[in-house]
């Protein structure tokens, strides 16, 4: 299961719930952060309108996902880190 945490839509109206669900299933990269928590992902992936979505999560020990970041366009920063721009 995919949890969205509604921070990210109290902090980035456009960004719902549905819209990175539909992203993180359908993420063209991510990679797990080696600068952070462990077991913290980031993703880039889009959303049933074709929207470019930026993502962090987190696998609970149960195997569900926690998205606590969204945010549209993506960073260069997380583009760089994902391997997708120079």
């Amino acid at each position: 299961m995919i949890y969205v945490l509604e921070r990210i839509h109290a902090r980035h109206p456009e960004i719902d719930e549905e819209s990175v669900r539909e992203a993180w299933e359908h993420a063209v990269a991510y990679a797990p952060r080696e600068d952070s928590r462990p077991f913290e992902y980031m993703a880039v992936g889009f959303d049933g309108t074709g929207r470019a979505i930026e993502m962090i999560g987190r696998r609970t020990a149960d195997g569900d996902w926690v998205i606590w970041h969204a945010f549209t366009p993506p960073t260069t920063k997380a583009l760089k880190e994902l391997g997708l721009r120079r």
